[in-house]
């Protein structure tokens, strides 16, 4: 429908403000779509809402500010191909706009024989996705980039860096409200439900309701129950696992000079305990991974009973625990004991000591499960009708973030959904 005659329907229907576009959810994904649907359709009046005071106060402000290469993600799945797109377009991003970021690269140590198979898979799979600046290198080699940590093999990969993700979430709302003065962002305002009409549809908050044309859902967090809201057949469930960070105090901080990452296990979804150099001069350490009883707590303590009962009634996340029992009971004991977080964080620098570290922060990643207990691990953005929903997107979806935005709007325009008029 052009913008015109959608204008003239909606004012014969008595319900709230009218606008093109409405985007729910605040984060970096949120964000990055405004700015590229903005940037595409700078007439559009478009309207992005936040439940929480600021922008990107869960996932994205709780990571650990790493821009991804790339080079772990399986040859021509959606993670690879849009993680070292929107990579190379968010450093360009920084660069332009003054956002807090380094291209210092990074280092993956093998520290045991039995790792350097696994190394080599990695280093094959960045040379199929195109990773730039990346070469096995010896343990000499790592000793001359980062002298405090020891391994027997090592990959550098040279295009990753570190960013504010924060700073970049914040610049991206604010230059999609530059580039049409009449759209805005209303934080502090939830989303209770959204109902279609013919043509159109309602969006009722906690401060009011609007009308639009479309509904982009960028939920993280809440994805899978925004989408059931809305009528969306959704199978899986998302199970919240909190990440709990040392950082090193000024006495150890000497002893990293930029990132440094464990080979990962590929019995886990999870990348290992790392050291991440920040943008802020910090260096932290982590995160482990413990399921989570609230998905929005960062406190060891946190506790939802809607949340609990939600995961520890789903089928999938029982068997996600008896296939990794092992795993998560270590993972558990670490996130209690200062000296077991230590001795893990001492595989790769032996000379850490516990003086070098003190707790952190903590953060808590959304990983969509299925009943068989996998995770659903690519990206995965679906469309019911007029109304788009980001249901997955965990790590690298913050380095991936404009690609990301790039291909809601894709998927909107080429659906349908909006058109240029």
């Amino acid at each position: 429908m052009a913008r015109g005659n959608f204008a003239a329907a909606m004012g014969k229907t008595g319900l709230g403000e009218l606008w093109d576009v409405v985007i729910v959810g605040g984060g970096i994904v949120g964000a990055a779509t405004f700015f590229k649907l903005q940037s595409r359709f700078p007439g559009k009046r478009v309207l992005l809402l936040e439940k929480e005071a600021v922008l990107s106060d869960h996932q994205t402000g709780h990571n650990s500010g790493v821009i991804h290469s790339g080079i772990y993600y399986k040859p021509g799945s959606s993670k690879a191909l849009t993680c070292a797109k929107g990579r190379r377009e968010l450093v360009e991003f920084a660069r332009m706009h003054g956002i807090k970021h380094e291209v210092c690269g990074k280092v993956i140590v093998a520290v045991e024989e039995r790792e350097l198979p696994q190394l080599e898979k990695i280093h094959q799979r960045g040379v199929a996705n195109g990773i730039e600046d990346l070469r096995r290198i010896s343990a000499e080699e790592i000793k001359q980039i980062e002298p405090y940590c020891t391994g027997i093999a090592g990959l550098w990969v040279g295009c990753t860096g570190i960013i504010d993700f924060r700073g970049a979430t914040n610049k991206m709302a604010e230059l999609a409200c530059t580039l049409n003065p009449a759209s805005r962002v209303h934080t502090g305002e939830e989303v209770l439900d959204t109902t279609p009409h013919q043509g159109f549809s309602e969006v009722r908050t906690t401060k009011g309701s609007y009308r639009t044309q479309c509904v982009i859902f960028c939920a993280g967090l809440q994805s899978d129950r925004m989408a059931r809201a809305d009528g969306a057949p959704v199978k899986e469930q998302v199970v919240g696992f909190r990440g709990d960070y040392y950082e090193l105090t000024d006495r150890g901080r000497h002893k990293v000079k930029n990132l440094i990452y464990p080979v990962p296990d590929p019995r886990f979804p999870f990348l290992g305990v790392h050291f991440t150099r920040m943008t802020d001069g910090s260096t932290e350490c982590g995160p482990n991974a413990v399921f989570t009883f609230k998905r929005e707590g960062y406190g060891k303590t946190d506790f939802s009973l809607r949340d609990t009962w939600d995961a520890l009634t789903y089928g999938g996340t029982w068997k996600l625990f008896f296939k990794n029992m092992s795993y998560g009971i270590n993972e558990y004991r670490r996130a209690f004991s200062k000296r077991l977080f230590l001795k893990t964080l001492q595989r790769l620098i032996p000379g850490l000591e516990m003086a070098d570290i003190r707790p952190g922060r903590a953060g808590v990643r959304a990983m969509l499960l299925g009943m068989d207990g996998e995770m659903v691990d690519d990206f995965r953005i679906e469309r019911r009708g007029s109304h788009i929903h980001v249901l997955n997107a965990p790590s690298p979806a913050a380095t991936a973030c404009l690609a990301i935005g790039e291909q809601i709007v894709e998927m909107a325009v080429g659906e349908g959904v909006l058109t240029e008029s």
